[in-house]
């Protein structure tokens, strides 16, 4: 069921997502040659304590999980698409990283990601990164009250296919807001004018997934998503909250 927001619950998922996209400049920042992922969910944890809120990921079970997440952040390398656990491992030249980071505050709860290059990269990454990047803004312009769901998967869709690389499979958007992860499913590709109507109220995160070699998705043990081919992917991820006013970017 999906589960609508009032305009004072829109204000406060404002508030949560300015601590979000606050944290994720600083993540973006302090992402360089030699830093281990360790050190950014430290950084990450930190900050969004110290603002009063709390990291959304840390403890969160989804179903079919084996144990609840371990960190604030999923850091994501090269062909690890989602949910990479920080570890040990210090950022190389030429590496793509995506940092994904949910916040709660005041009981709300806002979800975004980016992807970033580390030092010298080649073409082929950065058309990955810009085709995703573009992807994620062509899907927000389809947030209207009155489109539907097929709107934002046909927008994402044909970004794809315009800068050659491939939608991984099985991972998708969701409706965010008083839990992590609620209905509906927003899907990476669609049909144009088909899918559930978009209602004033909806608060959706928009997340295009892009590879550059295999569509396929091979689930690791430790509850992360990689390319089957072990080609390089992108993630980029807004909380969207559907207004008659148009699209809110609640994560900006």
């Amino acid at each position: 069921m999906i589960r609508l927001k009032t305009e004072k619950q829109i204000q406060g998922l404002k508030e949560s997502g300015a601590i979000a996209s606050e944290v994720l400049r600083k993540l973006k920042k302090a992402a360089k040659v030699g830093v281990s992922l360790k050190f950014l969910d430290e950084l990450a944890r930190t900050a969004i304590l110290e603002r009063g809120a709390k990291p959304a990921f840390l403890g969160y079970r989804p179903e079919g999980a084996d144990k609840p997440y371990p960190a604030t952040i999923c850091a994501s390398i090269n062909d690890v698409i989602v949910h990479g656990i920080p570890d040990s491992y210090k950022l190389l030249d030429g590496d793509i990283v995506s940092l994904d980071i949910g916040v709660e505050y005041k009981g709300l709860i806002v979800d975004t990601a980016t992807t970033i290059g580390i030092g010298k990269l080649d073409k082929d990454s950065h058309r990955l990164i810009r085709a995703t990047k573009m992807a994620l803004e062509r899907g927000i312009k389809q947030a209207q009250v009155g489109k539907r769901l097929g709107d934002i998967g046909a927008a994402i869709e044909g970004t794809a296919k315009r800068y050659k690389v491939k939608i991984v499979e099985g991972l998708t958007g969701h409706g965010v807001g008083f839990e992590l992860h609620e209905d509906p499913v927003v899907l990476n590709y669609g049909r144009a004018n088909s899918g559930i109507k978009l209602e004033e109220g909806m608060v959706i995160a928009i997340e295009p997934m892009f590879s550059l070699g295999s569509a396929r998705t091979v689930y690791q043990k430790n509850g992360s998503f990689r390319t089957a081919d072990e080609s390089p992917s992108a993630h980029f991820e807004h909380t969207i909250a559907i207004t008659k006013d148009g699209p809110i970017v609640l994560t900006k």
